[in-house]
């Protein structure tokens, strides 16, 4: 099995557009940089040296405006500091919760057409990263 988890497989996706739609999600990410943006060959960008973190910055800038157009807002964003349980050796240059108003939402802003010329920049700077659809449930006292 590989650890390059760039794009959902076919399976996540299908599980992912199974749940309700009708509700906000927060989608928690975990992104690892290439040291060097790996565009296609025959991307303008391809042999421009980029790292995987000034990629990533043009995707960002790309798509600002489509996840404000879905109503979507970035919630949380951190700078990853250590595991504490978890594999050994995971190491996040990008972590940050993405809402959604409604997973319906989500679903356009990925099918926009504009997005999906960004995503080339995503594609070419993360190493691996983990994508993970929470539903919120409300703060508290307690953990349980």
């Amino acid at each position: 099995m590989s650890d390059h988890h760039i794009d959902p497989t076919r399976a996540q996706f299908q599980a992912f557009k199974g749940l309700d739609r009708d509700h906000p999600i927060d989608m928690l990410n975990l992104v690892r940089f290439r040291d060097l943006a790996n565009y296609p060959g025959d991307h303008e960008l391809a042999r421009d040296g980029l790292t995987g973190a000034e990629a990533y910055a043009l995707y960002g800038k790309q798509t600002a405006a489509i996840l404000k157009k879905v109503g979507g807002s970035i919630l949380w964003r951190g700078g990853f500091e250590t595991t504490l349980i978890g594999p050994e050796g995971e190491a996040w240059d990008a972590v940050f919760i993405a809402r959604y108003p409604t997973a319906h939402a989500f679903l356009a802003m990925i099918s926009d057409p504009d997005y999906q010329r960004a995503v080339v920049h995503r594609q070419a700077a993360v190493a691996t990263s983990r994508l993970i659809r929470t539903q919120g449930a409300g703060g508290g006292d307690s953990f349980g």
